[in-house]
């Protein structure tokens, strides 16, 4: 049969209580939302919604092209300087997505001859950035710059390190400073991915490479998604101009891909504007997430202290952690489920948003029904 082997990993995640299935959302869901990554509450912000509009209508629907050829427009440079701006780099390229400007990144800046040295924890969109590039390829363990240290030392042609700043199952920080020791004391570059960490760490959410120091540094490439503080779509890579240039001449995902929405690059921009004039929301996400932390550890679960916005709650299966997860949206709340192969370490949790625009009430309900419907 034509795709049999399709029906038999079918039923192997089947048995494996591993199956993943789309479940469209109404735009007035009555769910309290702890699932996405809408940190800092603007996705549906008026400001950012009406911004969203204005540029489709001033635009177009999209951006009718890739951005070498007809693809960029004067909201994309806009978008761009005010990004470069905000988190304290020389310059900024914004993709399509996320995934598309980590992999135009580590590919870009892992030819042939190179070694490019990556955390266990990493997105996948690193590793299949990581899997895609010429360099050589060396795997090093969770957040360990000694193992960082001793894989640049075997190494003697140009290397980058690659880590996300905070990982997106646990929500804890890579340690930046101690990454960038070891890059510099071997002359390699770092490249980090900050989706998790801008609009929440930093002075005022300018991310955890400005909190670590590393902004500007002329060794460190930054990547980041818009579809998560900022309430958008989208994604770009921030560093020094030379290496953006480079991205522009040999990024196969930038220069073959249509460039991103008129409408999303809109959003982003007035969401990055909100931010600049209201920096606590930053603030106010990372209190939320301590506060879920404590009452949720406080009942008795076992969760993981957060670094940023992201609270993990352990649960013992794959099957359990989806049945939880579904007992949690038949109560009214809707969380996120991490289970094998999105979870590296094989344990499955309940991933938990810490949204800035959480009230009390809400984090309290919140509370009360993961620890009602657990395992």
């Amino acid at each position: 049969m034509v795709f049999g082997w399709i029906d038999e990993q079918a039923e192997a995640r089947r048995r494996a209580g591993l199956v993943r299935t789309l479940r469209p959302r109404p735009a007035d869901s009555p769910l309290l939302d702890l699932a996405s990554n809408d940190y800092l509450g603007l996705a549906r912000h008026p400001e950012v919604t009406a911004a969203a509009a204005e540029a489709a209508r001033t635009w177009g629907g999209g951006s009718t092209g890739s951005r070498l050829v007809t693809g960029t427009t004067a909201l994309h440079t806009e978008l761009e300087r005010a990004l470069a701006a905000f988190c304290g780099f020389e310059a900024a390229l914004v993709f399509s997505s996320g995934y598309a400007a980590n992999l135009a990144a580590v590919t870009a800046l892992g030819p042939h001859g190179s070694l490019i040295v990556s955390d266990a924890g990493n997105h996948a969109s690193l590793i299949d950035g990581c899997r895609l590039a010429r360099g050589d390829r060396q795997v090093v363990g969770h957040a360990d710059p000694e193992a960082v240290r001793k894989a640049l030392a075997a190494h003697a042609g140009p290397a980058i390190v690659v880590s996300d700043t905070v990982f997106s199952v646990d929500g804890d920080r890579a340690p930046l400073a101690a990454l960038a020791a070891a890059c510099r004391e071997h002359g390699a570059g770092l490249v980090v991915d900050d989706a998790h960490g801008l609009g929440v760490l930093g002075d005022g959410g300018r991310g955890a490479p400005y909190a670590a120091g590393l902004a500007g540094a002329e060794d460190v490439v930054v990547t980041a998604t818009l579809s998560k503080s900022l309430g958008s779509q989208g994604g770009v890579v921030l560093g020094p101009a030379r290496v953006i240039e480079h991205l522009v001449n040999a990024a196969r995902t930038f220069i073959f891909d249509t460039g991103l929405a008129p409408a999303a690059a809109g959003a982003a921009l007035a969401a990055l504007r909100l931010l600049e004039r209201e920096p606590e929301r930053a603030a106010r996400a990372r209190a939320v997430a301590a506060e879920l932390h404590a009452r949720l550890t406080a009942a008795g679960l076992e969760a993981v202290r957060p670094d940023a916005a992201v609270v993990s709650v352990r649960a013992p299966s794959p099957e359990q952690a989806v049945r939880w997860a579904a007992d949690c949206r038949t109560a009214g709340l809707a969380v996120g489920c991490f289970r094998p192969p999105s979870v590296p370490d094989g344990i499955s949790r309940l991933r938990l948003t810490a949204r800035a625009d959480l009230s009390g009430a809400e984090i309290e309900r919140a509370v009360r029904v993961i620890g009602e419907t657990r395992p």
